[in-house]
């Protein structure tokens, strides 16, 4: 993930540079159909077409940096949103096991002072449960995510252009 955020951060931090290239190519373009209404000679069009080429190609270029950087700056932010929801579920499952530890101090005589021993079934359970209940959010995330878009976009799993005949 940090990988993935500091690359979105280098393609991010050139944004300047791109847009002034993005703004040249309106003018190339509009170059060449001036001179070509005006008249001028061959020569003049061959040069604007140099021009019109460059300006196209910075129009590409500028569509598949604004697609890359978007791309890693989503990725990135879903990551962090399923990174913060599996550390609430930890946080949530510790502070169930701390409550249960806290309460067997009160419920066990001498466990504070190691002349008891502890109940460790329920901290077992407690670890367990937590795994199982609390992990269900991130992980139906993770798995019906593409579920999800691929209906709301209507978009169908087409194995057999895939795979060889």
């Amino acid at each position: 993930m940090y990988s993935v955020v500091v690359a979105a951060l280098g393609m991010l931090s050139t944004i300047e540079p791109k847009l002034a290239i993005d703004a040249y190519s309106p003018i190339s373009d509009n170059a060449e159909g001036i001179f070509a209404m005006a008249g001028m000679s061959h020569k003049i069009l061959e040069r604007t077409d140099a021009l019109d080429a460059a300006g196209n190609t910075s129009v590409s270029s500028g569509k598949g940096f604004a697609i890359g950087s978007a791309t890693l700056v989503s990725l990135a932010l879903f990551g962090a949103f399923f990174s913060a929801m599996t550390m609430k579920s930890v946080g949530s499952a510790t502070l169930k096991m701390v409550e249960e530890v806290r309460g067997k101090f009160n419920v066990i005589p001498g466990l504070m002072e190691k002349n008891a021993k502890p109940d460790y079934v329920i901290c077992v359970t407690i670890c367990t449960d937590a795994s199982i209940k609390e992990m269900i959010p991130p992980n139906s995330l993770v798995t019906l995510n593409p579920l999800i878009v691929g209906i709301c976009f209507n978009v169908a799993g087409n194995i057999t252009a895939i795979s060889p005949k």
